[in-house]
């Protein structure tokens, strides 16, 4: 029986507003979707490992009506890689990466927990996370983006990095004592937006500079986010978005949530949307690397000491 997909889960899963999907039905004759029982659109799983192709294509230029009734494969040689950043490794160190992704391909879960608890043991948390975390959350990325992954190999990726992570933040202590501010920190992402590793590897900064950390997971709407800041007395509501999330989404979403925050209560954002370095709204701090968090807590803390 073949996956079908209704058309706001591939909203979702690609970044593709739901209009697009339409338009490019009705001018490219693509993706072709068949109606469901209520006479919904459903969209099979293979045009929607296009689709996420397709949209990684156009973050990087190419138009639709060039592209679009290409092959996965030729779809997937003109796929530039990423450019290289403060997170990414050098090539040697990817070649050890890929073992990480190769034990999530051949569905070891349980090796796989176990190597990156062991890198973990060895690196300490923070340089896990930054060295090692998010350079293969982006590896991981591009392979589920090219369509070398299949969307069960990456949950089970995300499922083990879940695991071992939230062990490591439990662990996380402070010295008695400690005079530094803890700024109360929300940490959830949009209700469009289902990754969660950024989340999650921001989280683990943040307990590592001393703030105190209130997780909601993933995809909480809006209203549920300005209650849980209110009654939580959050100091900063802090979001993760991921490549995947459409940038409309993105914008409305801060927008929308900062008008109706607390008075005094901060919203700051990250993760690898690109909308967000573009065109950031006004009052929302940006924080592009996870290396950006430590300083931005210091100038938090200089304008709130007493």
């Amino acid at each position: 029986m073949q996956i079908m997909m209704g058309i706001g889960a591939v909203e979702r899963d690609t970044g593709l507003s739901k209009d697009a999907l339409r338009v490019w039905e009705r001018r490219y004759g693509f993706p072709m979707p068949v109606r469901d029982d209520l006479g919904e659109r459903a969209y099979p799983i293979d045009q929607v490992d296009k689709l996420r192709l397709l949209k990684r294509l156009l973050d990087q230029g190419h138009r639709p009506g060039k592209i679009i009734h290409f092959s996965v494969p030729e779809l997937q040689q003109l796929v530039q890689p990423p450019a290289q950043s403060a997170d990414v490794v050098s090539g040697a160190d990817k070649n050890d990466l890929q073992v990480y992704l190769d034990l999530c391909k051949a569905h070891q879960a349980e090796a796989l927990r176990h190597g990156l608890s062991q890198a973990l043991s060895r690196m300490g948390l923070e340089r896990f996370i930054v060295e090692l975390l998010a350079p293969l959350n982006r590896l991981v990325g591009d392979a589920w983006s090219n369509c070398a992954l299949q969307v069960f190999e990456e949950h089970l990726y995300t499922e083990s990095v879940q695991i071992v992570m939230r062990a490591a933040i439990s662990s996380v202590q402070h010295p008695q004592g400690n005079v530094l501010l803890r700024p109360r920190i929300l940490l959830t992402t949009l209700h469009q937006e289902q990754h969660g590793l950024g989340l999650l590897m921001a989280e683990a900064i943040f307990a590592l500079e001393g703030a105190s950390c209130i997780s909601l997971g993933v995809q909480t709407p809006i209203m549920d986010i300005v209650n849980a800041a209110r009654s939580q007395g959050a100091d900063i509501v802090a979001l993760s978005f991921s490549g995947a999330m459409n940038p409309r989404h993105v914008l409305e979403g801060l927008v929308d949530l900062g008008s109706k925050l607390p008075p005094g209560t901060e919203l700051w954002a990250g993760g690898h949307c690109p909308v967000l370095e573009r065109r950031p709204p006004a009052a929302v701090k940006v924080l592009s690397k996870l290396s950006e968090i430590q300083d931005s807590l210091i100038d938090w803390r200089a304008r709130h000491e007493v």
